[in-house]
């Protein structure tokens, strides 16, 4: 018989080339599907909910000798209480735009500049800021979901120009397109 794969479906051993050209197809689409979700989770951790957190800061790009360099690369951060974090440049020499970096930012706080490192307090969130947060998580929930339906959509072309180039058996395609299913929704259920 065949062998489970990472997804955990059996798959029978190709009998022709036609069945290694879907599970190519059905291997790419799952990957740009999982790399959606990590993409999304990248965005909603980058969400400021009133906590601190080390991934708030991982978009801030810091001016580091004219090259713009991401802030986990120049600093440590360390979050000692809920709302609180500290930010240690690796350079104290680069203190200065590490701190300009943060306050130009979109995250709305002022880091407080300690000399050798920075204190950064998250204010709470109003009941406007939060509403704002859950239809900015829920959009980016959607973004996710349409990113993942468009690989679906894309490797289900691919899949039917296999038929129509005569590449790939109707029987074989079909099944395909159960396991793209399969594969979609095992991706939007996350």
């Amino acid at each position: 018989m065949g062998e489970a794969d990472h997804t955990g479906i059996e798959r029978a051993e190709p009998q022709h080339e036609g069945e290694n050209v879907i599970d190519e197809s059905l291997l790419e689409a799952e990957e740009k599907m999982e790399r959606a979700i990590a993409h999304a989770r990248e965005e909603f951790g980058a969400i400021r909910t009133g906590r601190a957190s080390a991934a708030a800061f991982g978009k801030i790009m810091v001016s580091y000798y004219g090259t713009p360099t991401p802030l986990p690369q120049l600093a440590s951060i360390g979050v000692p209480e809920v709302r609180m974090a500290i930010i240690k440049p690796y350079d104290m020499s680069q203190i200065a735009a590490v701190e300009k970096a943060i306050r130009d930012s979109d995250l709305g706080v002022n880091p407080a500049n300690e000399g050798n490192q920075l204190r950064v307090v998250f204010p709470p969130m109003t009941e406007e800021r939060r509403r704002d947060m859950i239809k900015l998580a829920r959009q980016k929930g959607e973004d996710a979901k349409i990113a993942i339906r468009n690989i679906r959509r894309k490797a289900k072309e691919e899949l039917d120009r296999m038929i129509k180039d005569g590449e790939a058996g109707e029987d074989e395609v079909r099944r395909a397109e159960r396991e793209l299913e399969e594969i979609t929704q095992r991706q939007v259920a996350h």
